[in-house]
């Protein structure tokens, strides 16, 4: 338990997330810790496959290149690492990063891995069902299930002095609170202190969300300095009080317009933001402006988590054939939509097995649909068809005749492109929270 400000920065926010601002963080953001949030829904689903193929693998594909990245200074600074990088499969995400640690020659620390979230062969035991479709969920139909952890393993891991953590699936906010939870001293069972740690969690999950990046809007919202923008970090008090920053001299900002935003952001009922820590209540949260990219956040409560666990539950749904093609010039709309009219026409005659056909003009109807308002025709257009099928053959069928537009199409059609991918559709349900059990391993290097 400690009395000073907890300083913990988050360095990615997804998979595909920069990784200079995070090697930033650990240098400059006087971190007691950083986290690493990588996984999205799908991107576990994806990551069950590669491990189904190759048990080794699983995990999250830049792991090596992030660790090798911060992990010398983060042991130099004493930054602690939390992450979800290990994905499907956290033991061979603690592996590699022991691996890398002994190739450049650091030692001296604890990993930590947190498991307990693959519970496919619990939803597949009969008496669960999909959510969106109520659709019985077996071991035929589910490639995946991942129960969202809370703060707990975590927790538990740092309080027996892991430098790093690595977990499957867990709730995003989790990752943070439960290190704020660890320096602060807090209960797992004060609901309280557990809303405003997972409003802290909130803030930060998204990286650059709330440094400026998805908020920025050309002459709406100007934000300075996007190619370098700096990733937040929050200073939390014992009170769970926040002020929400970011390095000093990095691109973008910290205002209370950006923090609005990502307060709002997934957000459905504020006053009763279920996660498998804590039901919070974010309706009371008031917004300071300090000055200087400084935000303080302040006012969360919450009441007793669920008795329930939200799970993910990956699904093949079939294939995707797409094809596409441009036109330039006069008439450019018009020749597009020629274009997906003989394509419809010909997988019509061709009987083409579809349960579902779009036919979209990029830039004109592919987001709002065709009764989208609109002024004048685009002087080029890229025609984008695709269709949901029962077999990547059928498929292939649907992007090949988009490409035979280029000889048989309207004129002056060109930069054909053609792909098919299996569907992995993401579904959800609730298992009883006492029905999955979390465990924590250790080495130290």
């Amino acid at each position: 338990m400690s009395t000073r400000p907890f300083r913990i920065g988050c360095g990615a926010g997804y998979s595909g997330d920069r990784i200079e601002p995070a090697i930033e963080l650990v240098e400059r953001g006087e971190l007691d810790v950083i986290v690493f949030e990588c996984l999205a829904e799908r991107t576990i689903a994806i990551a069950q496959q590669a491990r189904a193929a190759d048990p080794s693998t699983g995990y999250d594909a830049r792991l090596d290149e992030r660790i090798e990245a911060v992990l010398p200074e983060a042991r130099r600074r004493r930054v602690r690492i939390v992450t979800n990088m290990g994905a499907a499969n956290p033991p061979a995400a603690a592996a590699r990063v022991r691996d890398i640690a002994r190739r450049l020659g650091i030692g001296g620390f604890t990993i930590a891995v947190v498991t307990g979230d693959d519970v496919r062969s619990l939803v597949t035991s009969g008496g669960f069902s999909a959510g969106e479709t109520g659709e019985a969920l077996t071991e035929d139909n589910v490639v995946s299930a991942n129960a969202y952890l809370g703060a707990e393993g975590i927790r538990e891991a740092l309080v027996n002095g892991a430098d790093i953590v690595i977990t499957g699936r867990a709730a995003d906010p989790s990752l943070f609170l439960a290190p704020i939870a660890v320096h602060h001293g807090w209960r797992m069972d004060d609901w309280t202190m557990a809303g405003r740690g997972t409003l802290v969690g909130h803030m930060l999950e998204c990286a650059g969300q709330v440094t400026g990046g998805y908020f920025a809007d050309p002459g709406v919202k100007d934000v300075a300095d996007l190619a370098r923008l700096g990733f937040p970090l929050a200073e939390v008090d014992g009170d769970g009080s926040a002020v929400i920053t970011k390095v000093a001299g990095s691109g973008g900002q910290v205002t209370p317009a950006t923090c609005k935003e990502q307060l709002l952001y997934e957000i459905h009922d504020p006053a009763a933001y279920v996660t498998p820590d804590v039901t919070a209540d974010f309706s009371g949260v008031s917004i300071t402006d300090l000055g200087g990219d400084r935000v303080r956040v302040q006012g969360a409560d919450g009441r007793a988590r669920p008795t329930t666990l939200k799970v993910s539950v990956g699904q093949f749904d079939g294939w995707i054939g797409e094809g596409q093609i441009s036109y330039a010039g006069a008439g450019a709309v018009a020749r597009g939509r020629l274009a997906g009219a003989i394509v419809t026409e010909r997988l019509r005659l061709t009987r083409v097995p579809l349960t579902e056909l779009r036919c979209d003009l990029i830039g004109v109807d592919a987001l709002h649909g065709p009764d989208a308002g609109r002024g004048a025709d685009p002087y080029e257009v890229r025609l984008r068809v695709t269709a949901r099928t029962g077999s990547a053959s059928d498929g292939w069928r649907v992007a090949r005749e988009v490409e035979s537009l280029y000889t048989n199409g309207p004129a002056g059609g060109g930069g054909a492109f053609s792909s098919v991918r299996q569907v992995l559709a993401m579904r959800s349900t609730l298992v009883p929270r006492d029905r999955v059990s979390w465990r924590v391993d250790y080495e130290t290097l």
